[in-house]
Formats: structure tokens, C-alpha cells, sequence
């Protein structure tokens, strides 16, 4: 199956966007497995309004935006594993993590856990603010030590172009890009900006 994981090295960096402008340019279908907080749009129906393509009911859905062990807790539940079986799909498909790789999913379960088990190619959303450098480097050896591969970095904000290299050349990864914040943000701009990224790599990995 044709498959990739969009995941990010911290929460707010502008994953759900990159994610919708790659669901857009793959032409695929997104899933977001374990939605928190269901006030305002969610991930799931930016997606759908930027890019236009299918996108499959999440797996999980808490009320309170915080991280899932806690949204569910919340709740009087534990998300259990089995609930995040990934469904069968035609075609390419988009899944997006939740916030960092280290965000619980339960008492025992972090996030890495389940991609690792997935062993779909990884892109990683950084951001280019200062910080970033240790965000990035600390999240790339996460993904590496926990055996996902990892198809390359995808830079988001203002382009740093020393800061970038610098991070896929510690990282040891590739850089896919950089995707401006967009002002206006519309279904054209996003599908505009991202002819920036390197699509043929991530396509090429998804195969």
C-alpha cells in the first residue's frame, strides 16, 4: 500500500498544512488517526477545505484539545491500540501524527511506538524558528533509533537556509523543502507554495 506518515517535532508548527497541500499534490486520501479537541475546525476538515481530496473519519475522537492519553482520560477511557488499526484504502494515502513523536497515547503507548509499527515512510515538518535545531536533530534520531525510515526533513516558515542544512546534514536526511506561512491561506496558495517541496522524493519512497 502506498502510504506515508506526516509527523512534526512539535505541535503548531503547521503539519495539518503541509499535510493538505501533500494530500493535494499526491492526490490521495488523509486520515488523522487520534483527533484532540473538537472545537472550531478540526485537522481532519482543514485538510478537506485546502485540498480537496477524500479524507476518512478519525479513528479516535476526544473532546479536549491536550494530549490523547489525557483527552481520553478525560473522558473515562483508555484508547486502546486496536482502535488504531489503520483501514484498508485505495490509492495513496496521507496519515498525520498528533503534536511531537513523544505524545502519549495511552499510559504505556507513545506515538513513535505506532508509526514504528506502521513502517510507512516518515516525512518530519520542522519548523525554522530559532529552537529548531534541537528540535529537529532530537526528533530525526528518535524516528532513526526507533527503526522508522525517515524520507527527510520539511521546513516550514521563513527559509534559514544555513539552519536547514545544517540540520539534514546532522541528521543525516534529506531536505524536501521549505513551505512559507501563507497569508492568504487558500486551496491556491497552498497548492501554489508547494511546488517547493520535493514531491518526487516522497512519491518515490512511497512505492
Amino acid at each position: 500500500m502506498s502510504r506515508v506518515v506526516v509527523v512534526g517535532t512539535d505541535t503548531d508548527i503547521g503539519k495539518t498544512i503541509f499535510a493538505a497541500g501533500l494530500t493535494k499534490a499526491l492526490g490521495a486520501t488523509y486520515l488523522k488517526p487520534v483527533q484532540s479537541g473538537l472545537e472550531g475546525e478540526t485537522d481532519s476538515q482543514t485538510v478537506a477545505r485546502l485540498s480537496g481530496q477524500p479524507v476518512l473519519p478519525e479513528l479516535v475522537r476526544l473532546k479536549l484539545p491536550a494530549s490523547p492519553h489525557i483527552s481520553a482520560e478525560a473522558e473515562g477511557r483508555k484508547i486502546d491500540p486496536s482502535e488504531l488499526t489503520l483501514p484498508d484504502s485505495t490509492g495513496p494515502l496521507v496519515i498525520e501524527g498528533a503534536g511531537g513523536l513523544l505524545v502519549p497515547i495511552n499510559r504505556e503507548l507513545l506515538y513513535l511506538d505506532l508509526i514504528s509499527a506502521w513502517q510507512y515512510p516518515v516525512v518530519l515538518c520542522a519548523r525554522t524558528r530559532l529552537g529548531t535545531i534541537n528540535h529537529s536533530l532530537l526528533s530525526v534520531r528518535a524516528l532513526k533509533a526507533a527503526g522508522c525510515p525517515v524520507i527527510g526533513i520539511a521546513f516550514i516558515g521563513d527559509a534559514e537556509p544555513e539552519v536547514e542544512q545544517t540540520i539534514v546534514d546532522f541528521g543525516e536526511t534529506n531536505h524536501l523543502g521549505c513551505l512559507p506561512i501563507l497569508n492568504p491561506l487558500t486551496p491556491e496558495t497552498l497548492a501554489d507554495a508547494f511546488q517547493a517541496i520535493d514531491i518526487v522524493s516522497i512519491r518515490e519512497a512511497m512505492t
